[in-house]
């Protein structure tokens, strides 16, 4: 889809990259540590007419501090923000300690990216979360999740197979009278790809499930309640391939979300 005007700015907060072996330390900015954006969500925000801007992280280790990081700057500039997926939602960000190490997750990326909803979220624009995204809104507004699907829902899906990553698909059923529902009036069960191994357990309150797996009733998709936009999905819709048939078309999710944008952002230049 070709840019529309006004020409809409989309911030993507940055996945986080650690080595995972030792760093020589040689002083002054020399890091290994990665922020970057993934190839697919640039893409698809594109194909919906937006431009793409990665808003970087920063830790203790960093040379611009959290408090040098004005967050508000991004949210006023840009005109929505995207929330990528990646590392597991660490359990100390709702309170729990891991059962497994390997849960553990990524406290950094989780304080970052929550200072990021807040920001835009007080300048009243819309936000979208992907996957890990869908989980860091819940925790966010005070929801928790499950820590692993397998271990602690043992009767579920296999909600992710490494073999398959995107291939691997189940159905969902977009709840009747919500606001994805009439985004898909035709038809209430989909299919879409599955590749997490953690789930909202207990929903945050405010929010609205809007779809669940059909088969073990985990939430695939939720919604703020009120005049904010804040939803996400559990799956991965810049993961879909042109004309793919597999799953179904999420082009209308985008151009909602979008749509959003573009108004606040017209009324804003008038």
């Amino acid at each position: 889809m070709p840019f529309q005007s006004p020409s809409l700015l989309i911030g993507v907060s940055a996945r986080i990259y650690y080595p995972s072996g030792p760093v020589l330390d040689l002083g002054g900015v020399w890091t290994k540590t990665l922020h970057y954006l993934e190839q697919s969500v640039a893409q698809w925000l594109m194909r919906g007419g937006a431009l793409p801007v990665m808003i970087p992280a920063v830790d203790a280790q960093s040379v611009v501090q959290r408090e040098e990081l004005h967050l508000g700057h991004y949210a006023e500039s840009l005109d929505g923000l995207v929330l990528q997926g990646g590392n597991d939602v660490a359990p100390a960000s709702y309170g729990q300690q891991p059962l497994s190490p390997e849960w553990a997750g990524d406290p950094v990326r989780d304080a970052y990216e929550m200072a990021l909803i807040q920001a835009f979220v007080q300048a009243g624009k819309p936000v979208f979360g992907i996957c890990r995204g869908l989980q860091l809104l819940n925790v966010k507004f005070g929801g928790t999740l499950w820590q692993d699907i397998q271990t602690q829902q043992p009767h579920a899906l296999q909600h992710v197979k490494t073999d398959l990553y995107e291939r691997n698909v189940h159905a969902i059923e977009i709840v009747p009278g919500t606001h994805l529902a009439a985004l898909y009036p035709a038809q209430q069960d989909r299919q879409v790809n599955s590749i997490h191994h953690q789930a909202i357990r207990d929903l945050a309150p405010g929010f609205v499930v809007e779809a669940r797996s059909v088969e073990d009733g985990i939430v695939e998709a939720i919604r703020k309640q009120g005049p904010e936009f804040v939803a996400g999905v559990q799956w991965h819709p810049e993961f879909r391939h042109k004309n793919e048939s597999l799953t179904f078309d999420d082009g209308p999710i985008l151009q909602d979300f979008l749509s959003v944008a573009r108004g606040l952002k017209r009324n804003s230049m008038r």
